[in-house]
Order: structure tokens, then sequence, then C-alpha cells
């Protein structure tokens, strides 16, 4: 099945998307890796899940990634005796560590670490975002603050810290569980929520040790000071932009979006762009105009993907959305001023033979304006380097890999093939023209260029170049 777009989709399951007709319909529907959001989801689920899309996958035998998204850290009041209480502009509002309940002038902050931590003149926001303290005076057991936007507040409500670096790790003891149940079924990609630093992504592959990629997600402002550092350790990005507008003003995220889009392009490494894309969609079959914009802005910035969370999850109209944000990609991609935005923002190609070889083949694939440009990889490294250049022809992947496939399915225009590793050189070429002649990318008589690193197999030695014709049976020679 060939995607005629080359942003990829992502689509949350849930409630309205978890049987084998459903994700069948969503991936026909456009959907190039489903995620599981853990803060939902029991290990069963999982599990069962995660088996319902490789027999999809099988079924279509086009490679289907897995994002498994842990929940993180949860920061929440305690309880109030009342189990509710309204809040004042101005009036004064303590955050202790006694465990009483809660009254209209202070209640139970079970979380030691954010009493250690504060400093006057941290903002405090609570019930994302709704209510906003200021802390006037800190200790280890108290924190004195000031309500400057008031409301109703009741149990176990969330507390968010945008001023405040917590020293807490960004996995939890649920976090731990998950990520190995996940592991062991055999994900793709991990998403890591709550991350400040790169030590936070450091610590998740030193548990992980290369069993699945991870995508660190942006969602905290002390993460926004570390990004280079954070985009360094990753394997991916994740643009959370739910989160970080509750912790950030609302105009700072637009332009954090497209920073993070060409930082993480700059760096070769896939940027995911999420939260309410299409937020109308839950209740409505048809978007609004300016959700139709949101996702057209990501696709013009050159994202390598884009999300559905509830739209796709818990929604009425989960293939519906799906959809429509395949029509939109689709009709951006055709808008003729596309590739320019593209063009002005590819960054320079890095000092390395990978990269110059990735830089030369889009040059050669652009001037001869040829039909596809077709990488052998083992790693999927190759095919990753070659899409941070964001060519015009389709790129298609051949690899012997199945996890690399798989991981590749969130990667810019790549259409990946699983098949047995070519023999030599010869083999290599001839057996490219016929995968991309057999998937509809060329047609006999036609000139394709073929990337691979030589000796074959050997990951992240990216070094060879060829053009070969397409034979009337699609085999390719030089």
């Amino acid at each position: 099945m060939r995607r005629l777009r080359r942003i990829k989709i992502l689509a949350t399951l849930g409630p309205a998307s978890s049987d084998l007709a459903m994700i069948r319909r969503l991936f026909e529907a456009g959907a190039d890796v489903f995620r599981i959001n853990m803060s939902h989801t029991p290990h069963d689920k999982m599990r069962e899940l995660v088996a319902t899309i490789r027999n999809v996958e099988s079924s279509y035998g086009r490679p289907i990634g897995i994002l498994v998204d842990l929940q993180g850290p949860k920061l929440r009041l305690g309880a109030f005796a009342e189990g509710a209480v309204q809040l004042q502009n101005g009036q004064t509002f303590t955050l202790d560590s006694d465990k009483a309940p809660g009254d209209a002038n202070r209640v139970n902050l079970p979380h030691p670490e954010i009493l250690a931590a504060l400093r006057p003149g941290h903002s405090l926001l609570l019930d994302d975002g709704k209510v906003r303290l200021i802390a006037e005076e800190t200790t280890k057991e108290h924190a004195v603050t000031r309500v400057v936007v008031g409301g109703r507040m009741s149990d176990r409500k969330g507390v968010s810290l945008p001023d405040t670096d917590l020293p807490v790790s960004a996995m939890t003891p649920k976090d731990r569980a998950d990520l190995e149940a996940a592991l062991v079924t055999g994900v793709d990609w991990i998403a890591l929520s709550f991350v400040q630093r790169a030590d936070d992504v450091i610590e998740a592959k030193k548990m992980i040790r290369g069993r699945a990629a991870v995508m660190a997600k942006i969602e905290k402002p002390q993460a926004i000071d570390r990004l280079a550092d954070i985009i360094e350790a990753s394997d991916a990005l994740m643009v959370a932009r739910g989160d970080l507008g509750v912790e950030l003003p609302l105009e700072r995220v637009p332009s954090l979006q497209k920073q993070m889009t060409r930082m993480a392009r700059r760096a070769g490494k896939p940027v995911v762009v999420a939260t309410q894309m299409l937020e109308s969609m839950i209740q409505s079959p048809v978007p609004t105009r300016a959700e139709v914009s949101d996702v057209a802005t990501a696709v013009y910035e050159g994202a390598d993907a884009i999300m559905l969370s509830a739209e796709s999850a818990a929604g009425k109209f989960p293939v519906e959305a799906v959809s429509t944000m395949n029509r939109i990609g689709e009709e951006v991609e055709r808008d003729p001023t596309y590739r320019s935005v593209l063009t002005a923002q590819r960054p320079a190609p890095e000092a390395t033979a990978g990269d110059a070889i990735a830089d030369a083949a889009r040059q050669v694939a652009e001037t001869l304006d040829l039909p596809a440009l077709i990488c052998w990889t083992s790693s999927g490294s190759t095919a990753a380097r070659v899409a941070r250049e964001r060519p015009k022809p389709p790129i298609v992947a051949i690899t012997p890999n199945i996890q690399a496939g798989r991981r590749l399915a969130v990667v810019w225009g790549v259409h990946c093939v699983v098949a047995d590793d070519a023999r030599d050189q010869d083999d290599m070429v001839s057996r490219a023209g016929q995968i991309a002649f057999r998937d509809g990318f060329v047609r006999a008589g036609q000139r394709v260029i073929i990337v691979a690193g030589v000796p074959l197999g050997i990951p992240g030695t990216t070094n060879m170049l060829r053009i070969a014709s397409v034979g009337p049976e699609g085999d390719a020679n030089i």
C-alpha cells in the first residue's frame, strides 16, 4: 500500500479504536504508526493491541510502527476535607507536608521534592493552569503562596511548575514496569514524558539497551533550555503542545514548534507534532478551518509526522480524523510553494561521508527528475540521512531488518520494504529496480538512483551512489 504523501500520521488507540477491524480501517485511511498511551492502558490490553497491529501488518506486508507512550510522573495535590474549595484572587494559600485534609487556607502537597525545589517567585499552575499561585515563602515543609488566578480547586488536581527544575527522574516505578512489559512485546518506539534534561533520555536508554528507539516528549519549559542536548541524546522528538501550552504562554508555542521542527531536522532526527490537531473531530465528523490550517502548518514546516490523540482514541469519528489528516497532507504537498518552503529550510550536510552521499543523491535525483530514490539500509540510518534532505522524489527504503522498517514508519517520505539482503552489488541494483517497479514508483525504461553502504549489511556505512535503468521486467542495471 503506497501513500501519496510524505508526512507520516500517528494514530492513538483507545476505546474507540482497539479491535482488529477498526485498526485495519485506520491503517487503510492513512495511519503509519499506532500510539499506545500507558496512562490508560493495562499491560494485558497493551499486549493485545500489539498483537492486533502485527496481525494487520502481516496482512498488508508493510511495516507498521508501534509507539508506547509512558505516563511519566504525575504531580498532584492532596485531598480537601469537603472535596473542594474556592480560591480567591489575592488570598494566601499554603501547600505543606501535613497529610491532614485541606481547607480554603491549605492543602497537602505529597511531593517533598517540589517543596525542596520551590523558591520565592516561582509559579505553580493547578488543574491544567486554571488556577495560578506564586510562591512567597518556601521551606522543605511548606510553601506559602499568593493566589494570582483563583478558581475552584478539588481533590488531587494536577500541579505544574514552569519555573522549577525538579530533581526527579522522568520515569516512575509504574513507567519502569510499563517499559519492560512493552519491550518484551517488541514495540518500536518509546515516548518518554516529563523530560527535563538529556540525562532523563540517557537513563531510559540504559534500561532499553537498544530494544526500541526513544522519542523525547518536549512538554516542560526546562527542556526548552536544554533542547540541543536532548535532541542529541534522543532518537526522535515529539512537540507535546498541550502540556507546553499549560506551562508556557500560549503565544510562545507556535514559534517553539517551528524551532523544534527545524532543530530536529538539522540533527536528522524525526520530529512529531502532537496534541489537539483536530480536536473538534472528537465530536464532529469535520474539523474547523483553523484546525486544518494548524495541521497544514506542520506539513509545510517539514515535520516528519503529525499525531492524533483523543480524536482517534476516544472520539466518535476516528477513521474520518485519520482520512482528514491524510487529505490535508496530500493537498499541502501538491502546493507548488511546498517545495520552496522545504528547500529554504534545508540544513547544510554534516561533514560525513553518509551526509555527503545523501545530499549528492538528492541533487542528482532532482537534476535528472528521477521518479524514486532507493536506499538499501540495514539499520535504517541511510534512509534517515536521505529523508533529512527532504528530496523531491519518493524514498524507497529496502531493509532485511523488520525492526528497522518499523522504526522508519515515522520518518518523512520513506516507503519501507522488508526484503532479503542483497548478495552483491549487482543483485542489489537489480532488486532495487524490481521492488520500485512492483510498488508503482517507476516504469520500465526510467532511471532510479540507489544509495547504500558497502560492504553490504554493515550499519552506518553509507558510501555508495548509483544510477540504474529499469528494464521491462522491473530489474535494474547500470
